[in-house]
C-alpha cells in the first residue's frame, strides 16, 4: 500500500517533523481539544453501554450534535464543524 503524499513529506524531512509534532502536542493538550475528546469519548462509552455498534466508526461533532460515522468519511468530512471549514480557508472569488 502506498504512503500519503504528507506521510511520504514527514518521513523526508526532519524539521518538518518536528515541527508538526510540537503543534500537534500543542493542540491536543489545550482545553478546547481536551473536552471535545472527552465528549467523543463519553458519547462512545454511553453508545456500547446501549448496545450500539460502533465499531469502525468515531463519535463526530456536527451541527446536529454527536453522530457516529465510519472513520474513514469522518476524517475526510468538509463541512461538519467550524473546524473543518476553517481548515480550508476562504472561497477563492
Amino acid at each position: 500500500m502506498a504512503i500519503s503524499k504528507s506521510a511520504e513529506y514527514y518521513r523526508n524531512n526532519k524539521e518538518a517533523r518536528d515541527k508538526k509534532k510540537k503543534y500537534d502536542a500543542e493542540l491536543n493538550s489545550s482545553d478546547k481539544q481536551t473536552k471535545k475528546r472527552v465528549e467523543a469519548n463519553r458519547a462512545r462509552r454511553k453508545a456500547k453501554a446501549n448496545g450500539t455498534n460502533v465499531e469502525g466508526k468515531d463519535a463526530s461533532h456536527t451541527k446536529n450534535g454527536m453522530v457516529f460515522k465510519k472513520t474513514s468519511v469522518n476524517r475526510g468530512s468538509k463541512s461538519d464543524s467550524q473546524g473543518d471549514r476553517n481548515a480550508r480557508g476562504k472561497k477563492k472569488k
